[in-house]
């Protein structure tokens, strides 16, 4: 059974065994589906193979291997009450929560949709309220292949089979968000070890556990407030490196042993998009107070890296808050703040490669980060609108597609399929 590869950018061309979307933004960690070709044009009625409803609402992304289609959901259940948080609902925009929540992994075929299995994993209380747009269910899960990884933040981490056996599970404690905004950051795989980040308002870690067991291997204190990014593994100088992209500093771990190797000052509060990588360099921004972008070239890297030579460039207008930056080719796609406009640079030098585009038929706010297969762009909205344009010079719009469901969660690409995950519905869109 094919194990998924380090997660170190290549030429797309040249890319073997990447058909499948295994963890959050796809095989290369960049949003790019180098195997896939997914329709162009659908509609409710156009190119749906097949839709069906999810017990509860999650922004989690569905991944895909092999005949399945895995996500997490929490779904409300019993009479609604008034619960006792361990923190007030923050005062930016959160709610706080009238039901108990079973926390779940779902597997569904991808042939049909029809469910395959479902295991609750948690059944509780959230400690804490939640964003109005957010959900309880934020994490996306993780495979290699052979097991499967879900991460429900403060409801545990746990490992299963393809069969819904839990293997090993880990209670990390409970996160205090900034703002009670939730939780969001994926775990990720390399070789035989799951990285966790546990970034929030109380003690910051970065965990690293034994795949296999559960056992943990490291685990280092972080000077950091919350923040919502998904680490990144890369080889730098012939070692396995784990990026985590933060509020105070962009840092670099070696990955065998936890120790910290850089760190790079720049970003600003509220970090929620995950860095990319290239040829050597990395990519990280975020927008909340400030907006905030930074080219690293990391060969060599060490120390305190801010305002050295390895800080190549800098973006102080235009940058991604929410959604992460798509890595296509030798163009850096993102989003400006959570707006319908779609910035293009060169992620060397980090100039524009072009005037930004303003996205047509979009009418609200998009959380989805954008994804790229067969010399296309994939941007979808919470309105349900999914804008399809060229990668290409021009990026010019080949199609506007509407649904009726809210999207936050990103698109997985596999195969001559895209998996949408809404609010309420799952679709698999299909060319008939």
């Amino acid at each position: 059974m094919f194990l998924l590869a380090p997660l170190v950018v290549a030429d797309d061309a040249s890319v073997d065994g990447m058909r499948y979307w295994p963890q959050w933004r796809g095989p290369l960690a960049n949003g790019v589906a180098p195997k896939a070709n997914p329709p162009i044009e659908w509609g409710e009625k156009k190119n749906i193979r097949w839709k069906i409803e999810l017990p509860g609402k999650g922004h989690s992304s569905p991944i895909v291997f092999a005949d399945r289609v895995f996500l997490l959901a929490a779904a409300p259940i019993g009479e609604a009450q008034t619960p006792v948080l361990d923190s007030a609902p923050g005062v930016h925009d959160s709610v706080p929560v009238t039901h108990r929540h079973q926390y779940m992994v779902i597997a569904v075929a991808r042939n049909d949709g029809h469910v395959l299995w479902k295991k609750v994993v948690r059944e509780e209380w959230p400690h804490e309220g939640g964003h109005n747009t957010g959900s309880q269910t934020s994490n996306s899960p993780v495979t290699d292949g052979e097991l499967l990884y879900a991460f429900f933040g403060s409801r545990g981490l746990y490992c299963m089979d393809f069969d819904g056996v839990v293997k090993w599970q880990r209670d990390l404690g409970k996160m205090q968000t900034l703002h009670s905004h939730g939780e969001g950051s994926s775990p990720v795989i390399h070789g035989d070890s799951l990285v966790v980040n546990w970034d929030n308002e109380g003690d910051s870690f970065l965990y690293a556990f034994d795949k296999r067991t559960g056992r943990e291997l490291w685990k280092v204190k972080r000077d950091e407030k919350t923040s919502w990014s998904t680490p990144l593994i890369i080889e730098v100088d012939g070692k396995p490196q784990v990026i985590v992209s933060a509020t105070k500093r962009v840092r670099g771990y070696d990955l065998g042993t936890g120790e910290l190797i850089w760190e790079c000052a720049g970003l600003t509060d509220n970090v929620v998009s995950s860095p990319v990588y290239t040829r050597g360099m990395l990519i990280a921004g975020n927008s909340y107070y400030r907006q905030a972008m930074l080219g690293i070239r990391l060969a060599g890297a060490k120390g305190d890296i801010t305002g050295t030579e390895h800080v190549v460039w800098t973006l102080n207008r235009m940058t991604p808050y929410v959604s992460s930056p798509l890595l296509y080719g030798d163009t850096l796609y993102h989003l400006r703040h959570n707006q319908n406009i779609l910035v293009r640079l060169d992620p060397m030098t980090g100039k524009s490669r072009g005037e930004p585009l303003r996205l047509d038929g979009i009418r609200d706010f998009i959380f989805a980060s954008p994804v790229g297969a067969a010399g296309r762009i994939y941007v979808t909205a919470r309105d349900g609108t999914t804008v399809v344009l060229n990668h290409d010079a021009q990026n010019a719009t080949l199609a506007v597609n509407q649904l009726d469901d809210s999207f936050s969660a990103s698109p997985a690409l596999v195969d001559r399929e895209l998996f949408l995950r809404g609010e309420r519905f799952l679709y698999c869109i299909a060319a008939e």
